[in-house]
């Protein structure tokens, strides 16, 4: 199959839309190193996804699947346990970690500083 038409993909999907849809959930499954259901050639991963739902040879309908959960808000289970650090048993990125730290916070004192400068003196109001 040497171009893929719209009317090639269109018995295995319900519309033009749909098949953006699927092709682009494809390609981002082929960029993150899903094997090719079809010969990739030299072609752009656009159009070995339209190629493999024009074959038949793709299951569509997971692909439907798996684009549905992608745009799905994940749920938010508060853990008071859960911390942003994180906590390597590399020597040094802990080290590196604790000097990015201690910056941050030296950063944030200084600007403390730095803003309680800008207010006038009550000497200079009273003249």
């Amino acid at each position: 199959m040497a171009r893929v038409t719209n009317s090639d993909t269109l018995p295995f999907v319900e519309s033009r839309y749909e098949l953006g849809m699927l092709a682009s959930q494809r390609v981002r499954d082929l960029n993150g190193g899903a094997e090719a259901v079809v010969e990739k050639s030299n072609d752009k991963l656009t159009v070995v996804a339209l190629r493999e739902i024009a074959s038949g040879k793709l299951d569509v309908d997971a692909v439907r699947h798996e684009f549905v959960e992608s745009y799905k808000e994940a749920p938010f289970t508060p853990n008071e346990d859960a911390s942003l650090e994180i906590a390597s048993e590399d020597p040094l990125l802990r080290e590196i970690d604790a000097e990015l730290e201690n910056t941050l916070v030296e950063d944030t004192k200084d600007d403390v500083e730095d803003a309680g400068d800008d207010t006038p003196d009550e000497s200079e109001n009273e003249e």
